[in-house]
């Protein structure tokens, strides 16, 4: 039985100074500086730097209940704003550093804030695209030392409100003890905007109990499921800081625990920095466990005998995930599971080769230290998760959102339902309503959203539960399934309704398919916007002599991250390209019902991004703002359909 003392409630204020005093010599956070080199920070030298963060905070005014907003990509400077805001009693308020100047303008206003920081010179720029508007905006803090300060009272260096801090103290010297322990549980901690894929986004206000209510809820979980965290694990902060899932576990559940923290670059370095950190642990979503594996397939892609190689291997793999599979469909995952025990001694032989030859060289990717991979925030194409069980990386899908402080459902490591996102957490209570939509409640639920009672109200049914948004139907052993959105299900003129994530997820594996978006309201049949693998056929293009404009190409991220984000349309025109997106489709439309196939596609020279908001910084796709922006191509395909049958 593993040992459950440290799971407890305690205000996040509490939660980093206990830290403090009970990691202080271990390491806390860990960041690249350089393409070789890398600098490191323990609890205790973080924890000097929250308390004079928190003092000069608190000498600029800073009361408790304040909103005071975060813009920045992941860094430690993000967790030094984040913990400094709560032992200041203030409300951390997050917004997307992708966000443009009118949507954080928006941020700021909804929520009243009094302070904003920004990372850089990009964050400054935004600022002062609107700053005759933030009428309630007191201070900017500008955490890098090395930009130069526009010439207006507003702004303000971080470092120079450390040493404010320090200075008050010195006035003052219990001021910061006596702040944080006046924080109680019931107080506001922070305000997480949603992404806002259907309008404004809302604020979801969240208390010290709710967020701490969803740590002893994770802590309860791991302990019956004999996973572990300690101060010897690090967690990769990857996915963005201002979204609920990876600010609560890889940043409050990592301080709980006294683990190290270590920094992404940058999204587009991921492949890179795994390498890097070779991290314990990271939360993600399928899209990038999605290019995981095509680094991973990629990686054996340099001759045809390693291509052979690493396609046997997985599928004996896959022979052996199915093996351990039981008639309802469940696998145990424990991290003790020895998976070549029992196998027929034909499949045993060749599950060894595979792991010598291919499987233990694959892993690599990851780095040395891989337990488990988290997923959520979109629907896990089964088949990714199984095969890469079969190399040997255990993905635990989850399932949760901003209102209910991240997890509702887990998937138990000793009994994984591929396809199903598991049951209901310590502490969540859930149900289906008579139109199929999930209804949740807990103590990790939040207070409502922030100035905006209609929008609460609306959310919430008469008798306090969540209203999750998303359609469900319960598995084997009552493991939840989630078909999809319950506004993003796709409605035919037939009548019949296509889920439009089951179709999407059908790709997900696919060597050639980087991105497919769904269309079919009030049509006939499914069509999609397919977007090619762009990096694939590049190399297949080189390899085979097939010439194109390479001048259209248009990359983004650097070294191993480095991708294709666009081309020219001679490149998506060759019959190569078009034979196997013909093939791929066809493969994926096997796995659906008739009326869920795709029956006309268009292929696109250009992937949907953030920057053009058709993903949410979590990579969830905008499906309505892509097929806005491509609603020409989609009218043609039925008109298309419609010429051929004239």
């Amino acid at each position: 039985m593993m040992d459950r003392s440290h799971i407890e409630r305690v205000t996040l204020a509490r939660l980093f100074n206990d830290a403090v005093v009970r990691y202080g010599d271990l390491r806390c956070q860990w960041w690249k500086t350089g393409p070789d080199s890398t600098e490191s920070l323990t609890y205790n030298q973080v924890g000097w730097i929250v308390k004079d963060l928190t003092s000069g905070l608190i000498a600029l005014g800073v009361e408790k209940s304040d909103r005071i907003c975060i813009m920045s990509f992941n860094c430690p400077r993000w967790m030094w704003a984040d913990f400094a805001i709560l032992c200041a009693g203030g409300v951390a308020t997050t917004i997307h550093p992708t966000s443009s100047s009118s949507e954080m303008n928006y941020i700021v206003d909804n929520s009243g804030a009094r302070i904003l920081f920004v990372r850089d010179q990009n964050g400054i720029d935004r600022v002062m695209d609107c700053i005759d508007n933030l009428s309630t905006l007191e201070k900017v803090i500008v955490m890098e030392d090395d930009v130069e300060l526009p010439d207006h009272t507003l702004f303000i260096k971080l470092q120079d409100v450390v040493l404010m801090g320090r200075k008050y103290q010195r006035k003052h010297p219990l001021v910061y003890e006596k702040r944080w322990r006046s924080v109680d549980l019931f107080d506001w901690s922070t305000i997480v905007y949603t992404s806002g894929t259907t309008g404004k986004p809302k604020g979801a206000l969240h208390t010290h109990l709710s967020v701490a209510a969803a740590n002893a809820r994770d802590f309860q979980f791991y302990a019956k499921n004999e996973a572990y965290f300690d101060e010897e694990h690090i967690f990769l902060s990857f996915l963005p800081l201002s979204h609920i899932y990876e600010m609560q576990m890889t940043q409050f559940v990592a301080v709980h625990k006294g683990m190290t923290i270590a920094y992404c670059q940058q999204p587009s370095t991921i492949m890179e920095d795994l390498l890097t950190y070779s991290p314990s642990y990271m939360m993600c979503v399928p899209r990038m466990w999605e290019r995981i594996w095509r680094t991973i397939s990629n990686k054996f892609s340099d001759t045809l005998d390693n291509r052979r190689n690493f396609d046997r291997a997985v599928e004996i793999g896959r022979q052996v995930v199915d093996f351990h599979t039981n008639e309802k469909g469940f696998i145990d995952m424990s991290l003790d599971k020895d998976f070549g025990e029992g196998l027929p001694e034909e499949i045993k032989e060749q599950y060894v080769w595979a792991e010598e030859v291919v499987f233990s060289k694959a892993r690599e990717v990851l780095g040395n230290n891989f337990v488990i991979g988290f997923s959520a925030a979109a629907r896990l194409n089964p088949e990714l998760g199984k095969k890469f069980l079969a190399i040997g990386i255990r993905l635990l899908e989850g399932y949760g959102c901003t209102e209910m402080s991240n997890t509702c459902c887990f998937n138990h490591l000793d009994k994984v339902l591929f396809g199903s996102v598991g049951q209901f957490g310590p502490g969540v209570d859930g149900r289906i309503a008579s139109d199929g939509e999930l209804e949740v409640r807990g103590d990790n639920m939040f207070l409502g959203y922030f100035n905006n009672p209609k929008a609460t109200a609306e959310a919430l049914t008469e008798d306090g539960f969540f209203k999750m948004g998303d359609l469900i139907e319960y598995g084997p052993d009552n493991y939840v399934i989630v078909y999809d959105r319950k506004k993003g299900l796709i409605i035919l003129d037939t009548g019949e309704n296509v889920s439009r994530s089951k179709v999407e997820s059908q790709f997900s594996t696919s060597a050639a398919i980087r991105q497919v978006c769904a269309a079919g309201d009030g049509k006939p049949y499914i069509s999609g916007l397919v977007v090619p693998n762009y990096d694939y056929f590049i190399q297949y293009y080189h390899e085979h002599g097939i010439k194109f404009d390479e001048s259209q190409l248009k990359f983004q991220g650097e070294g191993e991250d480095r991708t294709c984000i666009k081309v020219g349309e001679d490149f998506i025109q060759k019959k190569v390209l078009v034979d196997m997106i013909a093939q791929d489709v066809e493969e994926g439309n096997d796995g659906l019902e008739s009326f869920e196939e795709i029956k006309q596609y268009d292929i696109l020279s250009r992937q949907f991004t953030v920057e053009m908001d058709e993903l949410t910084p979590t990579l969830k796709s905008k499906f309505r703002n892509i097929l806005k922006h491509f609603a020409d191509e989609v009218e043609e395909l039925y008109i298309k359909k419609k010429e051929r049958s004239a």
